[in-house]
């Protein structure tokens, strides 16, 4: 009788803990229900965790994401991806050059050069209109006088054993008579436009000897070839002035000035730092306080990259981080002078508890787990709509999906065969952007294989990436021809795509010596045409890619044998080396048009990042031109020339720029306040480049979906 009772209330049981549960517990579309809190909070998930909470330390995406919320920028890009101010309102570029007084040379009259005879004829030069490109530029010349340097440059030497090493060694330098020239812009050809004053190659033969010494001439030999590094004849030096923002506090209320924007760059330069940022901010010469909001930064060489390297550093605040907090936060933990000579800012606690401008202040960290934000009601721009902001850490993608169904997080991002559920979905808010990266197959130009740019093209010419893009991403792909971002200006629109003709490539590779054997292989001297092409394990679209690029180029007679690696395995033995024949990756770009790293001949040594091998002079000088341009129109021009010039030469295959969709609650608007108060809701619409963020600080969840 027990176990009939039992029977009979068990399923009676269940049923009334399921009518509760529906009942009471919120479901995705009644998230609110019980906690209204829960609209104002925005909840976001990463499957890693953050590493370092300092933008001046990290350098992955999962800390970039808080630091963003946390910190502010100088200046970063409004919805036309065009640079804005932040915590600047206003800055400048100007240029300050310098030319030396060569005892050397001649006018092209055949008069010796002085000094006062050098600024007069360029005076007169510009004011009679014989320098043309300069009218409105040049707006000032003066004669500087002598002037004595002293400096030390580390030159290379053996050590006891004989492995090499530097020592550091003091130089002096006699600075002899030179011409300042402001310019009210930055002109890379300034030099080249004063021939009809100075004549040409006016560098060439300048007697550094004279002028620059060292207290152990044995030191000389080493030191003859850096004279004109130390003594330059022609100087290029750019200047940023930036207006800062007034008004500005960080979430402890302290006043932001320009004495933060310098100590940031001080941070960034700090040996003890390991800052990954050291490359964009190594080109400058100085940061120069002028008064509490505004200062001046000076750079040492031509250098446009460095304008974009500002959108993308936050500011640290000074008076947390300065010599007297580090030397508060070593009394505090009592450590050895052994210690204290070690200690840097990535021992810092901030680290873990940061303090920017930003519009959320720092609340805490459960590692692995959670990273929680609050809104900053003194935000200079006004305070967000979200009254806290929840990064959770959340591993497993499928268990992402779950939570973000049941509303426990705001955002997903989706797999390439979710995108079509998910918009479909009147529930949910899609958004599918191109990426700023794209895929490629690059070929080890290293190898005689592959030296010849036929063949390179003739590969590419043998796949089918639409079909890549149909069956592998769903359609969620676009093609690509060269080696910027689609969705920028640096990107030729004009440069078509590859088409997908086999029976072409094998003429190409005909021409380049290449013929069936008997076998049905393709051979050339004897040697079959076969190679290795390999990618990282854990990435389902680089492994499919592996297959069907080795199906195609089976068909037209080259065999290819595909091998998967563990990642770090995959960068370390092989990518960085050098050491592969062919490999599927992908590059992940930003908004500078800088490809020097990528591209340039000069980066092709192994651990940098020319792993490709790719070396063309027209390349070098485009990409050389590029990183000197201040010019945006110039840029774009030499950009897509470099495009075009990359694209005819094929070192990489070039295949596709992924979408990537993010799916939002249908309940999450933008809120607009009107002058009398009153709100009003907008759609969230992604600005360009896909972004949909951009808008973030005036989201909101409403208890209900609004009508559009």
């Amino acid at each position: 009788m027990r176990i009939k009772r039992v029977l009979i209330l068990a399923p009676l049981l269940l049923l009334a803990v399921l009518l509760q549960s529906y009942l009471w517990v919120p479901t995705y579309d009644r998230q609110a229900r019980g906690n209204r809190a829960r609209l104002r909070m925005y909840v976001d998930a990463s499957i890693g965790d953050a590493q370092i909470l300092n933008p001046v330390l990290s350098a992955d995406s999962a800390s970039s994401t808080i630091n963003g919320q946390v910190f502010d920028t100088l200046l970063d890009f409004d919805e036309n991806l065009e640079l804005r101010g932040r915590l600047a309102t206003e800055w400048e570029v100007r240029e300050v050059a310098y030319l030396l007084v060569n005892p050397e040379k001649r006018f092209p009259d055949g008069s010796p050069v002085t000094g006062p005879a050098l600024v007069e004829r360029l005076r007169s030069a510009l004011a009679a209109g014989n320098l043309p490109a300069l009218e409105g530029v040049l707006t000032g010349v003066t004669l500087l006088p002598p002037e004595s340097r002293s400096t030390s440059i580390a030159l290379p030497a053996t050590d006891a054993e004989g492995a090499p090493t530097s020592t550091e060694v003091a130089v002096e330098i006699d600075v002899p008579e030179r011409v300042e020239l402001r310019l009210s812009r930055v002109d890379q050809d300034l030099f080249e436009r004063l021939a009809p004053v100075i004549g040409d190659a006016y560098a060439a033969g300048f007697p550094h000897e004279r002028f620059v010494r060292v207290a152990d001439a044995a030191q000389r030999p080493a030191l003859q070839a850096r004279l004109p590094e130390l003594l330059p004849v022609e100087e290029h030096n750019p200047v940023i002035r930036f207006r800062l923002r007034p008004g500005v506090r960080f979430h402890d209320g302290h006043a932001f000035s320009a004495e933060d924007v310098a100590f940031t760059y001080r941070a960034i330069m700090d040996p003890k730092s390991l800052s990954p940022r050291t490359s964009d901010f190594e080109p400058i010469q100085a940061v120069e306080v002028l008064d509490p909001q505004n200062l001046r930064v000076v750079y040492k060489r031509l250098f446009s990259p460095a304008v974009y390297a500002w959108a993308y550093m936050g500011i640290l605040p000074k008076h947390r981080l300065d010599a007297a907090a580090m030397r508060a936060e070593m009394d505090a933990k009592n450590l050895s002078e052994a210690a204290r000579a070690r200690f840097g800012l990535r021992d810092m606690p901030f680290n873990r508890a940061p303090v920017g401008t930003g519009p959320f202040r720092f609340v805490e960290w459960q590692t692995d787990e959670l990273i929680h934000l609050r809104r900053f009601d003194d935000y200079w721009e006004g305070p967000p709509e979200y009254a806290d902001y929840y990064f959770r850490i959340v591993p497993d993608l499928l268990t992402q999906e779950v939570e973000f169904r049941t509303g426990a997080i705001d955002a997903y991002g989706t797999l390439p065969y979710q995108v079509a559920r998910y918009r479909d979905d009147p529930r949910y808010q899609s958004f599918s952007s191109l990426g700023f990266g794209y895929s490629y197959i690059g070929y080890n130009q290293r190898k005689p294989l592959f030296a010849d740019p036929r063949v390179r093209r003739a590969l590419g010419m043998a796949i089918d990436v639409d079909e890549i893009i149909q069956y592998i991403l769903y359609g969620e792909g676009e093609r690509v021809t060269g080696p910027y971002p689609k969705n920028t200006d640096w990107y030729d629109p004009d440069v078509e795509p590859l088409p997908y003709d086999p029976e072409g490539a094998l003429r190409l590779l005909e021409e380049a010596g290449w013929r069936r054997n008997a076998d049905g292989l393709l051979e050339k001297d004897g040697r079959i045409f076969e190679f290795n092409l390999i990618t990282n394990n854990g990435n389902p679209i680089r492994r499919n890619i592996l297959t069907i690029a080795q199906n195609a180029w089976r068909k037209i007679g080259i065999r290819c044998n595909t091998q998967l690696f563990e990642w770090a395995v995959f960068l370390t033995d092989f990518v960085n080396t050098g050491d592969f024949d062919a490999l599927v990756l992908g590059w992940s770009m930003g908004l500078d048009p800088d490809l020097y790293q990528i591209f340039h001949s000069s980066q092709t040594a192994p651990q940098k990042l020319n792993f490709a091998g790719y070396a063309s002079a027209e390349a070098d000088e485009l990409i050389t031109r590029i990183r000197r341009e201040y010019d945006r129109d110039e840029q774009v021009a030499l950009t897509r020339a470099l495009h075009r010039r990359v694209a005819q030469d094929q070192p990489y295959t070039f295949l596709f720029a992924q979408r990537s969709t993010q799916v939002l609650d249908e309940k999450i608007v933008i809120v607009r306040r009107d002058a009398d108060g009153s709100e009003r809701y907008e759609k969230i619409e992604p600005v360009k480049g896909g972004r949909i963020a951009f808008h973030f600080n005036r989201w909101r969840k409403l208890e209900h979906a609004p009508r559009f």
